[in-house]
This record gives structure tokens, C-alpha cells and sequence, in this order.
């Protein structure tokens, strides 16, 4: 398999790409609430994603995928998914250094990452790619946290 990450176009099977976050996301049912907004996602929706913005994924079918959306002064990174069986293989790190070239070339300075509270071995992963939490907030009708903002520098 072919691990260098690539940006989707208008050829990418769309389906593949919802099957993987569907059964990359799998496991918060249950464990987070509200649900996780992958319950809204179409295969239209990541279309659109990579027309209005970027997805980037790697393998085909693909095996990993990220979301990349400017939102100045920051590059906001949803929907990494790397396929439990091709984990510890350096995939998440590959397009974690896709959005940092793109946040650079894009001129923006800081990458940004959201993830709920309740899932706290994402926190301890992302804390280990060098982000660092920033914010709390809660989705609507929430008076408690109920997502963690996470932030990383983009180096020079």
C-alpha cells in the first residue's frame, strides 16, 4: 500500500471515505454525548468538504483521512481516521505533516482541533503530536463542557 497522503478529488469514492470515519468513530457511541456529528455526514457532505475545502486521505480504498478547513488565523483538522488495523504505523503523524505544509502555505499560523471530553486517549494522542488544550465549550443545550479545543504552533 501506497502511504503517501494524497488530496481527494472529484474521483474519490466518497462512500470508502464515510465507511472509514463511520467505523474509525464507531466507538464513542455510547461514550459521548450528544452523538458525534459523523450521524450527519453523507458522502455528498465530504464531496463538498473537498470542493469548499480539503480532505486529505491516504491508501484506496482509504485507510486514513483528515479534514482540513481554513479558518483564519487557523487550520482546523476534523474527521482524522486512521483505519484500526494500520494504526502504529505513522499515518495520523503523514497527515498531521500534510496540514502543517497546507496551514503554512495558507499562512496560517496555528492548527486547531476539536475533541469531546470524554475521550481522553485522544487528548493524551494529541497531547503527544505537541497540541495543547485552549478552551472548553459546550454544544447547544449543554451547560457543561462537552468538546476540548486543542491548538499546535505551526513551525517555521
Amino acid at each position: 500500500m501506497n502511504s503517501a497522503p494524497y488530496r481527494a478529488g472529484d474521483l474519490t469514492d466518497w462512500g470508502a471515505v464515510l465507511a472509514l470515519i463511520r467505523a474509525e468513530f464507531a466507538y464513542m457511541e455510547g461514550q459521548i454525548d450528544p452523538p458525534s456529528s459523523m450521524y450527519q455526514l453523507t458522502d455528498a457532505a465530504i464531496a463538498a468538504q473537498a470542493r469548499a475545502d480539503e480532505v486529505w486521505l491516504i491508501g484506496a480504498p482509504p485507510v486514513a483521512c483528515i479534514f482540513l478547513t481554513a479558518k483564519p488565523p487557523v487550520l482546523y483538522l476534523g474527521k482524522l481516521a486512521v483505519a484500526s488495523a494500520m494504526r502504529r504505523r505513522g499515518l495520523a503523524q503523514g497527515l498531521m505533516t500534510v496540514a502543517e505544509g497546507r496551514a503554512r502555505a495558507l499562512g496560517l499560523p496555528v492548527l486547531q482541533l476539536q475533541t469531546r471530553v470524554e475521550l481522553v486517549e485522544n487528548h493524551a494522542a494529541f497531547a503527544a503530536m505537541g497540541f495543547r488544550q485552549t478552551a472548553a465549550t459546550a454544544h447547544p443545550g449543554y451547560e457543561s463542557p462537552t468538546s476540548l479545543t486543542f491548538e499546535r504552533p505551526v513551525s517555521s
